[in-house]
């Protein structure tokens, strides 16, 4: 499925600027790999206490993306809201609660995984999500943030790799 490139907005490389270096392009490149395997649907990019997170959801509501990316200090994860719905032979999906699962990404070669693509693949037939409303919703939450004590970026990184 691939499509045009979604640059990624000021907005989330704000939210990224407390990480590494290394981790924010990681966090870049899982968002553009997540948008070149599924249809166009709104990204809701958070800000909020414990990571930095860019769901996809056909509905514009985080509870209903069918994916989503979240960042943390020496990962990414690539996660499935409805991922224990999800056929997994393999194993590759992690997580013991009700519904979500998901991948830990530490380096962009871990993407090469052809699971991946059929992980987004089912999330999508699932959620019936074929014609979907695309855009980008943008919120930050107020109050103490858990991000990386220093990150190692360099000054104004509000650059990205694509």
């Amino acid at each position: 499925m691939a499509k045009t490139h979604l640059p990624p907005p000021p907005a989330l490389l704000d939210f990224l600027k407390p990480y590494d270096h290394e981790i924010q392009q990681l966090a870049l490149a899982v968002r553009r790999f997540v948008i070149e395997h599924i249809p166009p649907m709104t990204e809701l990019i958070v800000d909020a206490s414990n990571a930095v997170a860019m769901g996809f959801t056909p509905t514009g509501r985080f509870k209903e993306a069918i994916c989503h990316v979240a960042v943390y200090a020496r990962h990414v994860n690539l996660g499935f809201n409805r991922g224990a719905e999800l056929p997994d032979p393999n194993r590759g999906l992690k997580g013991t609660g009700k519904a979500i699962r998901h991948v830990t990404i530490e380096r962009a070669s871990d993407l090469q995984q052809p699971q991946l693509v059929a992980f987004l693949a089912a999330a999508v037939r699932r959620a019936h999500a074929g014609s979907a409303h695309a855009g980008i919703i943008i919120k930050s939450f107020s109050g103490k943030k858990r991000r990386p004590a220093a990150a190692k970026s360099k000054p104004g990184l509000a650059q990205h790799a694509d």
